[in-house]
């Protein structure tokens, strides 16, 4: 059985272009939208939505969506410490970088019931997994196994860009960063630490 998101408490961990797409989104479905991420973007205020500290989320959120890079500072962002701060049965989203969650924790607030339902697009050992016809070969990872043995867990193999538009920008982006690059001009898609 799902549920309506309308009326839900949504959070949003990276509040960068593709973070703010979302909670545009969110916010058209009538949730109320908080942010985290280390530098604050007036854009995604702007929206309707506000900033909130991990204390506030870990008890508001009904649902949390990462969609932040893969840093030292990031990674294994959602662990056991934030999982236990969540309100009981939030649903978790991730469909930036696997390395965000660390999965066996992950697992651990599935068993109990603390994390309500997992969405992965990205798992941290995916490229022994994802892109790949293993439907006869037998899966030596464990983790990836018991993920998919939960009722409550969706996992896609890394698909979210996987569109003929995103590969079509992507495709775009390098070829402009190429030549901005070999005119010796200043990358305009260049992403600087904060």
């Amino acid at each position: 059985m799902g549920l309506d998101l309308h009326g839900k408490t949504v959070a949003v961990f990276g509040t960068g272009r593709i973070g703010r797409v979302f909670a545009r989104i969110m916010l058209g479905f009538g949730c109320e939208v908080l942010g985290h991420d280390i530098s604050h973007s007036p854009d995604f205020e702007a929206l309707g939505a506000r900033y909130a500290d991990l204390d506030e989320i870990g008890t508001k959120a009904d649902i949390i969506s990462l969609h932040c890079p893969l840093t030292p500072e990031t990674q294994h962002l959602v662990n056991a410490g934030m999982l236990a701060r969540l309100k009981r049965g939030a649903l978790l989203i991730n469909t930036s970088r696997g390395g965000l969650v660390d999965t066996p924790a992950a697992i651990e607030a599935l068993k109990s019931g603390q994390l309500g339902g997992l969405g992965l697009d990205v798992y941290e050992q995916e490229a022994d997994l994802f892109f790949r016809d293993l439907s006869s070969t037998v899966v030596t990872d464990d983790v990836i196994q018991r993920l998919l043995s939960f009722p409550n867990v969706i996992v896609t193999g890394h698909m979210a860009f996987f569109t003929r538009e995103a590969l079509t920008t992507i495709c775009e982006t390098t070829i402009t960063s190429l030549n901005e690059f070999a005119a010796g001009k200043v990358l305009s898609n260049e992403i600087r630490p904060s």
